[in-house]
């Protein structure tokens, strides 16, 4: 295969000049028509993998993803780009969809981004048939799994595309991480036609993970920002702490700002792109922090709050050091830590009954008959339905998360959508109209002049923007929008922030709604798992974190030299050889006998102040204990 058309388009859009390694190898096997499933780092330019081969074919690529914001900023860049792409997602009206569904058919589209939980819809079910496409992209293809550690049921429904589509059209899965288990169910979910995984490995060999074990967070982050240069990240699990943190700093004469999903989106994109300059040296965020990223000179991440699974760490510290240079990836613990962690078990789990509660009240509160709702969506105010039904708010958010795992909703987060615009006359008429409307025509001019587009699909407007552009105040827009609307001339949608409720199937009677023991209690075992892992990582004194992490997810690797524990062992000035053999026979010695330390040394063939160097170290980190008779024992 000649790769170099494909290299034009990445130089000619993009302007690189060559593809990262994986992602070379991930085109070619796309373009050879073959499923694929890329596993590739945060920051790795997943999207370059399936909108470059995309361009280089005729037909449009179908990119499915759960990340509503995320789809919108990848449409978005690719109309900068002047390559014509189209999203539809919960947020947006029936006759929206429509729209963007018959310009995906009919119109010169090369992307079509969708969110799952709209794939076993009767319109898209109805309309994908006609759909001329060259690839399935499916973005977070974690999310396909019950090992995954993100898991939504409306992935499952991918697979049934391939009902309504050529067998030619190759799948492409992508994720940032994934364990041998949930790579061996994405292909098997994603009915791969054979196994093919591309990879790079997790070693981040530039990046020193550390774990320290502090009461004092506040402190310690104080005096290590001051001694350290850079620009960083300090991760939070509260968006009241992510202000807290950020006044903490500021106070204490260091340059920061925080970032949550409870903020406006200009608001957001304005302290992201602050940071993302260098005007803010340290951003403290939520997760709601990592889509779009474009900083490589990260030089930390710091997270104050230990993560629930080692796969979210993993992606989150993942944003430290992409341009390949020493980053730090630190983990601040305190014995605290574990229970407030393993506390959380309880909330996420709420009983089965309080969970038929919680569906039950919110039928009742979106005003659901029984027997209907399917497919339908609805505005959906948290504060407010808590409030209404006084209910707990951990509880009841993990309810709906579980309501959703188990099929029968998808909830969605807070999401902004902008007004939008769309003329529903033809050109011809609209000039008709304006001439016998002189009052409006200034008006009409005004939006023709400021957004393209809007004859062919709904466009997002600005009413601040229109407003400023011609002096009038924007209630005076407002009402010019919403009186062309009524005279049939526009469709006008007044933007909204919003979460959204989408029901996946009709609304039950209680006993009706499933919700099966055994799967309860093996989400809630496989949740215990992942946990302990990430409570085991921040616990273990001897083992090398980079090793522990590359090892979870299914690689071999030797030690960093670089973390925390290869730290330690390094100032016994010893080389990993020598460290190595040393144990090993130590090792083999303890597994046989039970000398004391005196004995012991004598039975190992090195020289004695190394061994005893070992040995000290060995008993530093539990790794041999003695007996009330100063015995030796191996107990890791």
């Amino acid at each position: 295969m000649n790769i170099e058309p494909y290299r034009q388009i990445l130089t000619k859009y993009w302007g690189y000049t060559s593809f990262k390694p994986l992602q070379e190898d991930i085109i070619r096997s796309v373009a050879e028509g073959k499923d694929t499933l890329g596993l590739m780092p945060t920051g790795g330019g997943k999207s370059i993998t399936f909108q470059v081969p995309a361009l280089a074919q005729e037909g449009i690529c179908l990119v499915i993803t759960p990340l509503i914001a995320l789809m919108k900023d990848q449409v978005n860049r690719l109309n900068d780009l002047e390559i014509k792409a189209i999203a539809i997602h919960s947020g947006m009206s029936g006759e929206e969809i429509d729209n963007a569904l018959e310009n995906s058919i009919f119109g010169d589209y090369k992307f079509l981004y969708i969110s799952p939980e709209r794939i076993s819809t009767r319109v898209f079910q109805a309309k994908v048939t006609r759909l001329n496409l060259s690839l399935v992209a499916i973005d977070e293809a974690h999310c396909i799994s019950q090992w995954g550690y993100d898991f939504r049921p409306s992935y499952l429904k991918i697979a049934s595309i391939r009902d309504h589509i050529s067998e030619k059209v190759p799948f492409l899965a992508l994720t940032a991480s994934a364990t041998p288990q949930v790579i061996d169910d994405i292909m098997k979910k994603l009915a791969f036609r054979g196994k093919n995984v591309l990879r790079t490995s997790f070693d981040r060999k530039n990046i020193s993970y550390l774990v320290r074990k502090v009461e004092e967070k506040g402190t310690y982050l104080i005096k290590t920002l001051k001694k350290i240069k850079g620009s960083g990240i300090v991760y939070v699990r509260s968006r009241k702490r992510c202000k807290e943190v950020a006044e903490l700093l500021v106070a204490n004469g260091i340059s920061a700002d925080f970032y949550h999903a409870g903020l406006t989106d200009d608001l957001r994109d304005k302290k992201q792109a602050s940071w993302t300059i260098g005007e803010t040296r340290v951003i403290i965020a939520t997760n709601a922090f990592g889509m779009g990223i474009d900083k490589s000179e990260v030089r930390f991440v710091i997270h104050w709050d230990i993560p629930d699974c080692i796969e979210s760490y993993f992606q989150e510290s993942g944003r430290a050091g992409r341009d390949g240079k020493p980053a730090f990836a630190v983990l601040l613990y305190s014995p605290a830590d574990k229970s407030r962690l393993t506390d959380t078990i309880r909330k996420k789990f709420p009983a089965i009954e309080k969970i038929k509660d919680t569906y039950e009240a919110l039928c009742n509160y979106l005003q659901v008959p029984l027997g209907s709702g399917k497919d339908n969506v609805f505005d959906f105010n948290m504060y407010d339905f808590v409030a209404k039904y006084r209910l707990p708010v951990i509880e009841t958010y993990n309810s709906l998360q579980f309501l959703q795992r188990e099929g029968y909703m998808e909830f969605t987060e807070e999401i902004n959508n902008p007004s939008r615009v769309h003329f529903i006359v033809s050109r011809d008429d609209l000039y008709k109209f304006q001439v016998a409307n002189e009052s409006f025509d200034g008006f009409i001019k005004l939006l023709l002049r400021s957004y393209t587009g809007m004859f062919s699909e709904f466009v997002p407007v600005n009413e601040e923007a229109l407003s400023r552009k011609s002096a009038a105040s924007r209630d005076t827009i407002y009402q010019y929008l919403v009186k062309l609307s009524s005279l049939n001339i526009i469709r006008y949608i007044p933007g909204k922030k919003t979460a959204l409720v989408i029901f996946t199937e009709e609304r039950l009677v209680r006993k009706a709604l499933m919700i099966s023991p055994d799967n309860y209690l093996n989400v809630k075992e496989k949740y215990e798992i992942r946990m302990n892992k990430m409570i085991e990582y921040a616990d273990s004194e001897s083992r090398c974190r980079s090793v522990y992490l590359l090892n979870y997810f299914g690689e071999e690797s030797d030690r960093c030299g670089i973390c925390d524990i290869c730290r330690e062992r390094n100032e016994l000035d010893l080389s990993k050889y020598e460290f190595d053999l040393i144990l090993e026979e130590v090792k083999s010695v303890l597994s046989e006998k039970n000398p004391d330390a005196e004995e012991l040394v004598k039975l190992i063939d090195s020289p004695e102040e190394r061994v005893i160097k070992v040995i000290r170290w060995l008993l530093d980190h539990n790794k041999i204990v003695q007996d009330e008779d100063h015995k030796l024992k191996w107990v890791s």
